[in-house]
């Protein structure tokens, strides 16, 4: 069964620019601390600080907060984009992440090109590979323009595509940061309807939302953070208070 399971989990990034100890004076000066030196003498913003929570099978989980309290932080971190700096972060399940769909899309390859290179990346066979390239041709309906060089597509173009490579396959978990919202209208129904599949097809579900009717509407439970920490997890209603 799939699983997240964080320990003191902790991600700090380094300031290298040369501003960075005024910087930190001044942000020192403020009431929540996130500036520090760490061992190496390097000035460092803790976007995260001892976290602690476990996320177990069937559960469908909120990530809320303000922007900066480290909500993308720390669904990055989930999907592997972030290692931790401290603690310990356990993922059980295979990932999939609606956090920047077009990432690792490269603009001078087809669209074609850049579905079999994801295919490659993921280790997939030959026979994979065709299948996910049909599913992916059909599902964002670009027709000629499959085998145009990406980086003269529109940006609803762009959208389809990297929408439909996203979700061609089922994860164990998955990761979103905000419910899926750009398009055309049709296009926009078609992706709604695969979201909900994905969602209801998932083990365990995290999306990092400012929209408290997405969270009401998909989880039961709410995890709210600020300046990098854990202030209150539990039942959405809790959390979020009345609607």
């Amino acid at each position: 069964m799939a699983s997240i399971a964080a320990r003191g989990l902790t991600i700090e990034f380094p300031l290298y620019h040369h501003g960075a100890r005024s910087l930190k004076k001044r942000l020192l000066a403020g009431v929540n601390v996130r500036v520090r030196t760490d061992a190496a003498n390097r000035v460092v913003v803790s976007a995260l600080r001892d976290l602690d929570f476990e996320i177990g099978s069937g559960e469908r989980v909120a990530l809320v907060g303000h922007n900066g309290a480290g909500k993308s932080t720390l669904l990055r971190t989930m999907a592997g984009i972030y290692e931790p700096a401290g603690g310990q972060l356990e993922v059980e399940g295979s990932v999939g992440s609606l956090i920047d769909p077009a990432a690792g899309m490269d603009g001078d390859s087809t669209g074609r090109e850049n579905i079999r290179l994801r295919a490659l990346y993921r280790g997939m066979d030959d026979a994979a590979v065709a299948r996910l390239e049909e599913e992916v041709i059909g599902f964002a309906g670009l027709g000629e323009f499959i085998d145009v060089p990406i980086k003269g597509y529109s940006a609803g173009m762009q959208v389809r595509l990297s929408f439909a490579l996203a979700t061609a396959m089922q994860p164990e978990i998955l990761l979103m940061d905000e419910w899926f919202s750009a398009g055309d209208a049709d296009f926009m129904q078609k992706a709604e309807a695969r979201l909900v599949d994905l969602v209801h097809g998932a083990d365990v579900m995290v999306i990092a939302t400012h929209d408290f009717a997405t969270a009401r509407r998909w989880c039961r439970r709410a995890i709210r953070l600020e300046s990098g920490r854990i202030v209150a997890d539990g039942p959405v209603e809790d959390v979020l208070g009345p609607a």
